[in-house]
Protein backbone atom coordinates (compact mmCIF):
# COMPACT_ATOMS: atom_id res chain seq x y z
CA UNK A 1 0.00 0.00 0.00
CA UNK A 2 1.14 3.45 -1.05
CA UNK A 3 0.58 4.98 2.61
CA UNK A 4 3.02 2.40 4.34
CA UNK A 5 6.17 4.18 2.10
CA UNK A 6 7.62 7.00 2.05
CA UNK A 7 7.55 9.32 -1.08
CA UNK A 8 8.04 12.55 -2.74
CA UNK A 9 4.88 15.23 -2.81
CA UNK A 10 3.69 14.93 -6.59
CA UNK A 11 1.88 17.19 -8.67
CA UNK A 12 0.33 16.16 -11.81
CA UNK A 13 0.86 19.13 -14.73
CA UNK A 14 -1.09 19.12 -18.21
CA UNK A 15 -2.08 21.15 -20.46
CA UNK A 16 -6.02 20.15 -21.86
CA UNK A 17 -8.20 21.07 -24.66
CA UNK A 18 -11.69 22.46 -23.78
CA UNK A 19 -12.99 18.93 -23.67
CA UNK A 20 -10.73 17.31 -21.70
CA UNK A 21 -8.39 15.83 -24.53
CA UNK A 22 -4.61 15.58 -24.43
CA UNK A 23 -3.93 15.42 -27.91
CA UNK A 24 -5.64 15.68 -31.72
CA UNK A 25 -5.72 12.06 -31.89
CA UNK A 26 -4.48 8.43 -30.80
CA UNK A 27 -1.32 8.18 -31.46
CA UNK A 28 -0.71 12.18 -31.67
CA UNK A 29 2.11 14.03 -30.51
CA UNK A 30 1.10 16.51 -27.58
CA UNK A 31 3.26 18.93 -28.83
CA UNK A 32 0.75 19.58 -31.83
CA UNK A 33 -1.33 21.24 -29.36
CA UNK A 34 1.32 22.25 -27.11
CA UNK A 35 2.34 25.14 -29.93
CA UNK A 36 -0.47 26.70 -29.28
CA UNK A 37 0.32 27.40 -25.08
CA UNK A 38 0.61 31.19 -24.70
CA UNK A 39 4.47 32.38 -24.27
CA UNK A 40 3.96 33.07 -21.05
CA UNK A 41 2.38 29.42 -20.41
CA UNK A 42 5.51 27.91 -22.03
CA UNK A 43 7.72 29.45 -19.10
CA UNK A 44 4.97 28.58 -16.73
CA UNK A 45 5.66 25.06 -17.58
CA UNK A 46 9.32 25.47 -17.61
CA UNK A 47 9.43 27.54 -14.20
CA UNK A 48 7.52 24.15 -12.76
CA UNK A 49 10.01 21.81 -13.82
CA UNK A 50 12.75 24.35 -12.09
CA UNK A 51 11.21 24.16 -8.98
CA UNK A 52 11.20 20.10 -8.44
CA UNK A 53 12.90 17.63 -7.73
CA UNK A 54 12.18 15.28 -10.38
CA UNK A 55 10.16 14.85 -13.38
CA UNK A 56 8.29 11.94 -15.08
CA UNK A 57 6.57 10.83 -17.99
CA UNK A 58 5.55 7.26 -18.87
CA UNK A 59 7.25 5.58 -22.29
CA UNK A 60 4.32 5.94 -24.68
CA UNK A 61 4.79 9.52 -24.20
CA UNK A 62 8.57 9.01 -25.28
CA UNK A 63 7.84 7.00 -27.89
CA UNK A 64 5.51 9.83 -29.47
CA UNK A 65 6.36 12.86 -28.49
CA UNK A 66 10.53 11.71 -28.44
CA UNK A 67 10.13 14.45 -24.93
CA UNK A 68 13.30 16.19 -24.06
CA UNK A 69 12.18 16.60 -20.16
CA UNK A 70 14.17 19.84 -19.93
CA UNK A 71 14.53 23.27 -18.68
CA UNK A 72 14.75 25.70 -21.12
CA UNK A 73 12.81 29.09 -20.96
CA UNK A 74 13.84 30.26 -18.11
CA UNK A 75 17.28 29.79 -15.21
CA UNK A 76 17.59 26.50 -13.35
CA UNK A 77 19.05 22.92 -13.15
CA UNK A 78 16.89 19.84 -15.01
CA UNK A 79 14.89 18.01 -12.74
CA UNK A 80 15.96 13.98 -12.64
CA UNK A 81 13.53 12.73 -15.31
CA UNK A 82 11.97 9.38 -14.64
CA UNK A 83 10.74 7.05 -17.43
CA UNK A 84 8.83 3.80 -16.29
CA UNK A 85 9.34 1.54 -19.13
CA UNK A 86 8.39 -2.03 -17.82
CA UNK A 87 10.08 -3.96 -20.87
CA UNK A 88 13.26 -1.72 -21.07
CA UNK A 89 12.21 -0.79 -24.50
CA UNK A 90 12.97 2.74 -25.19
CA UNK A 91 13.88 3.84 -28.54
CA UNK A 92 18.02 4.23 -28.28
CA UNK A 93 17.69 7.75 -30.09
CA UNK A 94 15.14 8.78 -27.25
CA UNK A 95 16.43 12.12 -26.10
CA UNK A 96 15.96 11.33 -22.30
CA UNK A 97 18.90 8.99 -23.12
CA UNK A 98 21.50 11.38 -24.25
CA UNK A 99 22.60 12.36 -21.09
CA UNK A 100 21.87 16.00 -20.69
CA UNK A 101 20.40 15.55 -17.35
CA UNK A 102 20.24 13.00 -14.55
CA UNK A 103 17.95 10.29 -15.84
CA UNK A 104 16.36 6.97 -14.22
CA UNK A 105 14.39 4.58 -15.83
CA UNK A 106 12.48 1.74 -13.94
CA UNK A 107 12.10 -1.66 -15.55
CA UNK A 108 10.81 -4.60 -13.81
CA UNK A 109 12.36 -8.24 -13.10
CA UNK A 110 10.61 -9.28 -16.79
CA UNK A 111 12.43 -6.83 -18.69
CA UNK A 112 14.43 -8.50 -21.29
CA UNK A 113 17.74 -8.42 -20.22
CA UNK A 114 19.39 -7.33 -23.47
CA UNK A 115 17.13 -4.47 -23.61
CA UNK A 116 18.35 -3.54 -19.77
CA UNK A 117 21.79 -3.75 -20.82
CA UNK A 118 20.77 -1.69 -23.84
CA UNK A 119 19.79 1.08 -21.60
CA UNK A 120 21.98 0.98 -19.23
CA UNK A 121 24.85 1.66 -21.40
CA UNK A 122 23.68 5.01 -22.21
CA UNK A 123 24.56 5.89 -19.45
CA UNK A 124 21.63 6.70 -16.97
CA UNK A 125 20.50 5.03 -13.92
CA UNK A 126 18.45 1.43 -14.59
CA UNK A 127 16.10 0.77 -11.29
CA UNK A 128 13.95 -2.58 -11.01
CA UNK A 129 10.43 -1.57 -9.59
CA UNK A 130 8.24 -4.21 -9.83
CA UNK A 131 7.30 -7.41 -11.20
CA UNK A 132 5.72 -7.49 -14.40
CA UNK A 133 4.47 -4.13 -14.05
CA UNK A 134 6.31 -0.87 -12.66
CA UNK A 135 4.90 -1.11 -8.92
CA UNK A 136 4.48 2.91 -8.21
CA UNK A 137 4.28 3.00 -4.54
CA UNK A 138 7.64 1.10 -4.69
CA UNK A 139 9.26 3.66 -7.71
CA UNK A 140 8.38 6.89 -5.49
CA UNK A 141 9.71 5.06 -2.28
CA UNK A 142 12.91 4.63 -4.04
CA UNK A 143 12.93 8.08 -5.74
CA UNK A 144 12.43 9.62 -1.95
CA UNK A 145 14.86 7.37 -0.54
CA UNK A 146 17.60 6.83 -2.96
CA UNK A 147 17.50 9.71 -5.09
CA UNK A 148 16.47 12.59 -2.41
CA UNK A 149 13.68 13.66 -4.16
CA UNK A 150 11.02 15.41 -2.13
CA UNK A 151 8.97 16.71 -5.10
CA UNK A 152 8.14 15.00 -8.43
CA UNK A 153 6.48 16.37 -11.35
CA UNK A 154 4.48 14.33 -13.17
CA UNK A 155 3.57 15.51 -16.96
CA UNK A 156 1.91 12.09 -17.86
CA UNK A 157 -0.35 10.60 -20.18
CA UNK A 158 -3.82 8.88 -19.16
CA UNK A 159 -2.57 5.76 -18.21
CA UNK A 160 0.32 7.06 -16.25
CA UNK A 161 -1.85 9.64 -14.84
CA UNK A 162 -4.53 7.36 -14.20
CA UNK A 163 -1.77 4.82 -12.01
CA UNK A 164 -0.93 7.45 -10.40
CA UNK A 165 -4.26 8.95 -9.05
CA UNK A 166 -5.35 4.90 -8.84
CA UNK A 167 -2.22 4.24 -6.00
CA UNK A 168 -3.20 7.43 -4.15
CA UNK A 169 0.31 8.90 -5.03
CA UNK A 170 -1.19 12.51 -6.44
CA UNK A 171 -1.19 15.39 -4.26
CA UNK A 172 -2.24 18.41 -6.83
CA UNK A 173 -2.84 18.70 -10.04
CA UNK A 174 -2.21 21.42 -12.48
CA UNK A 175 -4.17 22.23 -15.68
CA UNK A 176 -3.56 24.56 -18.71
CA UNK A 177 -6.75 24.83 -20.58
CA UNK A 178 -6.44 25.63 -24.18
CA UNK A 179 -9.55 27.12 -26.14
CA UNK A 180 -9.90 24.20 -28.20
CA UNK A 181 -12.55 21.49 -28.97
CA UNK A 182 -10.93 17.86 -30.73
CA UNK A 183 -13.21 16.02 -29.83
CA UNK A 184 -13.05 11.93 -30.72
CA UNK A 185 -14.40 9.30 -28.52
CA UNK A 186 -11.14 7.71 -28.24
CA UNK A 187 -8.68 10.32 -28.09
CA UNK A 188 -6.62 10.28 -25.58
CA UNK A 189 -8.06 12.46 -22.29
CA UNK A 190 -6.32 13.60 -18.72
CA UNK A 191 -7.21 10.22 -17.12
CA UNK A 192 -7.53 6.90 -18.83
CA UNK A 193 -7.84 3.58 -17.08
CA UNK A 194 -10.84 1.22 -16.21
CA UNK A 195 -14.49 2.86 -16.22
CA UNK A 196 -15.92 3.46 -13.03
CA UNK A 197 -19.51 2.17 -11.52
CA UNK A 198 -20.41 4.22 -9.10
CA UNK A 199 -19.28 8.03 -7.88
CA UNK A 200 -17.76 6.46 -4.79
CA UNK A 201 -14.94 5.38 -7.03
CA UNK A 202 -14.40 9.10 -8.01
CA UNK A 203 -11.00 10.95 -7.67
CA UNK A 204 -12.42 13.98 -5.86
CA UNK A 205 -10.60 16.99 -5.86
CA UNK A 206 -10.83 20.73 -4.84
CA UNK A 207 -10.08 23.62 -6.58
CA UNK A 208 -7.83 26.16 -4.37
CA UNK A 209 -6.58 28.62 -7.28
CA UNK A 210 -7.54 29.75 -10.75
CA UNK A 211 -5.73 32.44 -12.72
CA UNK A 212 -5.17 33.55 -16.91
CA UNK A 213 -1.47 33.12 -17.85
CA UNK A 214 -1.25 35.47 -21.06
CA UNK A 215 -4.04 33.53 -22.80
CA UNK A 216 -4.53 30.62 -21.23
CA UNK A 217 -6.60 29.55 -17.95
CA UNK A 218 -4.58 27.61 -15.50
CA UNK A 219 -6.56 25.97 -12.50
CA UNK A 220 -4.79 24.18 -9.84
CA UNK A 221 -6.24 21.49 -7.58
CA UNK A 222 -5.42 19.65 -4.31
CA UNK A 223 -6.47 15.90 -4.03
CA UNK A 224 -9.15 15.88 -1.95
CA UNK A 225 -9.73 12.35 -0.69
CA UNK A 226 -8.07 8.93 -1.96
CA UNK A 227 -10.36 5.85 -3.16
CA UNK A 228 -10.22 3.17 -1.25
CA UNK A 229 -9.79 0.30 -3.54
CA UNK A 230 -6.08 0.01 -4.08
Amino acid sequence: MSGSLSRPHVLVMSEITVDGKLTLKRGASSKILMKYMDPKTEILLHRTRAEYDAIMVGSTTIKIDNSMLTVRLVEGDNPIRVIPNSRADLPPDANVLKGDAPTVIAVTKAAPPENVRRIAEKGVDVVVAGERHVDYPLLMHILRTEYDVERLMVEGGPTLNYYMLKNNLVDEVRLIHLPFIVGGADTPSLVGGMHIDSEDEMFRLVLKNHYTCGSNLVTEYDVLNHRSDV
